[in-house]
């Protein structure tokens, strides 16, 4: 019987970790490869939950989960607690689950690990048992070019040893490419802890980049060229989009609610503002409310995303007599089909954060950004899209951190009114596109990764 390649996916347990691997996961498996997706238990039973009984996509991956080593009623939301316990115990359950499975099946043995860099552990397990490891990026090619970097910064005394930036001028790592400042540093935070622990998801990646022979990222090489030459071993395959295989599968914490869907259908081409935040952004009660009254005032239908935690502490209340004056142009849903949004004609614009894969798929629907950053890699994502490729806007916090109705809905018409704006972000979903049709950058790239796959 013929040995059949098998290759072992293992993410970061976060939202915006789990999707693009997923998606790639079902983009490997189309190509004949074997995938096992290895979840933590906690994780694992969230995507069950949110996926539908009948998902395309779901026969052509499995699905299995290993502890994390936390208890059930354990905050999984405190990363330090969440990144250390991972560290600390899941290394040793990755290597019996490996050796288990490659000596129960010879004709299917696991050739080759595919992990998150924020789990860099997994690459140097791969390494140990003598099979192939990759690693994958999940952000884009600047912030990648910064995590390299961390070891030099460290040295130059540009930063300490938690993350801290030193000297008050912006952090270069080419003349190329953007340089960033202060307070847009991708583990900035005012809370200490939460730089430390997200200082860890740059820094891991050149503590462990002995261990991977590639690494993989969601991005386009014409989008991101100066940063991505400045990476070894870097194969760029983005844009990572469910729509390119099977469009229902794609490692959802929520279950999505496609009854916008139908909604969209029914409003006019090119009105609807699509707000949508990710999975960790919060916002206060004052935000919340100036938020929903800028929408209001643009006069424009609305479909908003509110996650059940999107409010510090409490759930979403809305000014009083809100929901009944959008009642006949508003939507709300908790969690969105968010490329299948993205690509109906009736959206003319994303509010967002400015999160990775948020940033991915809506470049490649040619849809222009109204950009409001929450906290890493968010803000240098936001600084490309209204700076370097100019197919967005920021919004501007006032005197007391908040970002007023005045001015969401003026910017919201000021971006819905520029030629400028679209063209650009119909050049640029162009560009995306290109890249991973027959022939483009990232389809080459990805087709010589599965070959190399196969060939193991």
């Amino acid at each position: 019987m013929d040995r059949h390649p098998h290759a072992l996916v293992i993410p970061f347990p976060a939202q915006g970790h789990v999707a693009p691997l997923m998606k790639l996961s079902l983009q490997i498996a189309a190509h004949g490869v074997k995938v096992t997706f290895v979840n933590t238990e906690f994780i694992h039973e969230k995507i069950m939950v949110s996926v539908p009984e009948k998902a395309e996509g779901r026969s052509l991956i499995s699905l299995a989960s290993l502890p994390d080593g936390l208890e059930l009623e354990d905050d999984r939301t405190d990363y330090a607690k969440l990144i250390e316990s991972v560290r600390r115990t899941m290394p040793g359950y990755l290597e019996d689950f490996i050796l288990k499975i490659n000596q129960s099946n010879i004709n299917e043995k696991i050739s080759c690990v595919i992990a998150d860099t924020s789990v860099g552990w997994a690459l140097e397990v791969a390494k140990k048992v003598g099979i192939e490891a990759v690693a994958v990026w999940p952000a884009g090619g600047p912030c990648l070019a910064l995590a390299l970097h961390v070891p030099q910064l460290l040295e130059a005394e540009i930063i300490d040893h938690d993350g801290t930036v030193m000297k008050d001028e912006p952090i270069s790592v080419s003349k190329d490419v953007p340089a960033w400042s202060r307070s847009e540093i991708g583990w900035g935070s005012s809370d200490p802890v939460m730089q430390k622990v997200l200082l860890e998801f740059y820094s891991i990646v050149p503590e462990y980049a002995k261990f991977y022979d590639w690494i993989l990222c969601n991005s386009v090489y014409e989008l991101d060229s100066a940063a991505l030459k400045l990476i070894p071993n870097i194969l760029p395959v983005g844009p990572l989009l469910a729509s390119n295989y099977l469009g229902t599968f794609a490692g959802n914490f929520w279950p999505e609610d496609s009854t916008c869907i139908e909604w969209l259908d029914k409003q006019t081409s090119s009105s609807v503002i699509y707000v949508a935040f990710g999975s960790t952004t919060m916002a206060n009660m004052e935000q919340l409310e100036e938020l929903a009254l800028g929408l209001e005032l643009t006069g424009h239908p609305f479909l908003w995303v509110v996650r059940s935690d999107f409010m510090d502490g409490s759930l979403a209340k809305f000014p009083d007599g809100f929901i009944n004056r959008v009642a006949k142009r508003a939507k709300f849903v908790e969690w969105a089909p968010q490329e299948k949004v993205l690509a109906h004609p009736s959206v003319a614009c994303f509010m967002s954060h400015c999160g990775w894969n948020s940033t991915m798929e809506g470049l490649s629907m040619g849809i222009p950004f109204l950009c409001w950053p929450y906290f890493a890699d968010q803000f240098c994502n936001k600084n490309y899209i209204c700076d370097v490729w100019k197919i967005g806007l920021g919004l501007a916090k006032g005197a007391s951190g908040i970002v007023t109705r005045h001015e969401i809905s003026t910017k919201i018409k000021t971006l819905l009114s520029s030629d400028a704006i679209k063209a650009n972000a119909l050049h640029i979903k162009e560009l995306a596109r290109k890249s991973f049709n027959e022939g483009g950058s990232s389809f080459k790239n990805f087709n010589n990764f599965i070959e190399h796959i196969k060939s193991l």
